[in-house]
C-alpha cells in the first residue's frame, strides 16, 4: 500500500440473536394447548383442566421446578409424570386417564398425553426454565 494512504475499514454487521423461546399456551375453554417454539407453532394438543369444584390458575407464568417422575402427596400417589410445575402445586403433567383428554377433569393441573407431556418437558430441558413461558387463558 503507498505510503499516507490508509486502509479501508469496513465495520462487520452485528450478527442477529434470534432468542430462543417456547410458549405453552393453555386456553381453557377449548382444552387445548399450543406450543409455539422460536415463534413457529409447532404443536397443538388435547387437554384436561380443573373439573366443577376446582381450577386452573389463569395468567402467564415461568415453570419453577420439574420432574421426570413425580407422585402427587395430595391426591393418593397418583403418577405425575413429566411435571412442570408452574404456578405452586399446579402442573402441566402426563395422565393415564386418556379418554377424558379434551374436556375438564382434574383438580387443576393441566394433563396431557403421557408422549406430549414427554415432548414438552425435552423441550423447556432442553431451551432452559428462564426461556419458556405458560400462559394460560380462559
Amino acid at each position: 500500500m503507498p505510503a499516507g494512504i490508509a486502509p479501508i475499514v469496513v465495520p462487520l454487521p452485528e450478527p442477529v440473536v434470534i432468542p430462543r423461546s417456547i410458549v405453552a399456551q393453555i386456553n381453557l375453554s377449548r382444552q387445548r394447548m399450543e406450543v409455539t417454539v422460536d415463534g413457529v407453532p409447532r404443536y397443538s394438543w388435547p387437554i384436561s383442566t380443573a373439573r366443577r369444584g376446582y381450577r386452573t390458575p389463569v395468567g402467564s407464568y415461568r415453570p419453577q421446578r420439574m420432574y421426570r417422575r413425580y407422585f402427587s402427596r395430595k391426591y393418593d400417589n397418583a403418577p405425575m409424570p413429566y411435571s412442570i410445575f408452574f404456578n405452586g402445586g399446579y402442573a402441566i403433567h402426563g395422565t393415564t386417564d386418556l379418554k377424558r383428554l379434551g374436556r375438564p377433569a382434574s383438580h387443576g393441573c393441566v394433563r396431557l398425553h403421557p408422549s406430549n407431556a414427554a415432548t414438552l418437558f425435552a423441550l423447556v430441558k432442553e431451551y432452559g426454565a428462564g426461556n419458556t413461558r405458560i400462559i394460560v387463558t380462559r
